[in-house]
């Protein structure tokens, strides 16, 4: 598994960006936009730098359920629409958790960050997240 997540580090290589009252803030993102990709998430990793994440895209919009399995850092998860509105974040999410994380609406994309990112950036509901994959 090691292996992999390494691998997978290396896949930065896209920038969303988080748009709230405070400005603009760039986030270098993994995009995990296939059924494997969204199954491994960030499971197994020690450690996620500050100013990145994992964008996951779910290809059509529909209620989602996170969970935390084999992960083993803090993340924030940011649900967000089809249009990329932030609907919901569900903040520090506790590490190895298997407790369901719902979306509590229909949204297309997750933004998972480190836990406490989402408060350094001031976000809340009806904030907008930027990149190629989101159409306005």
């Amino acid at each position: 598994m090691g292996v992999l997540a390494a691998t997978t580090l290396s896949a930065i290589a896209d920038t969303a960006t988080l748009v709230t009252a405070t400005g603009s803030h760039p986030i270098a993102v993994e995009i995990a936009d296939t059924p494997s990709a969204r199954e491994i998430g960030l499971m197994n990793r020690e450690k996620l730098d500050k100013g990145t994440g994992m964008l996951f895209d779910f290809k059509q919009s529909r209620p989602v359920s996170m969970w935390m399995k084999n992960t083993l850092i803090p993340l924030d998860m940011l649900f967000v629409a089809s249009d990329g509105e932030v609907v919901r974040i569900a903040r520090n999410a506790k590490p190895m958790s298997l407790d369901v994380i719902p979306s509590g609406k229909p949204v297309r994309y997750v933004l998972e960050i480190n836990g406490g990112e989402a408060a350094s950036y001031s976000v809340k509901a009806g904030d907008h997240l930027e990149h190629a994959l989101i159409k306005r």
